[in-house]
């Protein structure tokens, strides 16, 4: 199993998830941590290559997680957001983006 590093806020904005939203985030990052996809996901290209997002719907709305797995020995959480519109607001994609520069160094 493959540790978790969240970067930035990443992990203080999943803890304010409602709880049945985190719930399922982390059931979700485990399944990733093990090496198998989550339920529902897509490819983030627009933040870099092999980013993926974990969708997360439930009664209070729509949740994200940004995140690496292809490295070899950790999984990198970039940033975990509420979506409240259709697209993806440009400000968490950036961020994202920038984290992930960022860890690249």
């Amino acid at each position: 199993m493959k540790p978790i590093a969240f970067l930035g806020d990443s992990l203080d904005r999943l803890r304010d998830f409602p709880e049945d939203a985190r719930s399922q985030a982390g059931h979700q990052l485990n399944e990733v941590q093990n090496g198998t996809d989550p339920d529902d996901w897509k490819p983030m290209k627009t933040v870099g290559p092999g980013v993926r997002e974990i969708r997360i719907r439930e009664e209070s709305g729509a949740f994200r997680v940004i995140y690496v797995a292809t490295l070899p020995d950790a999984v990198l959480v970039l940033h975990a957001f509420q979506k409240k519109t259709q697209a993806t607001p440009r400000r968490d994609i950036d961020l994202a983006a920038s984290r992930l520069r960022a860890w690249k160094g």
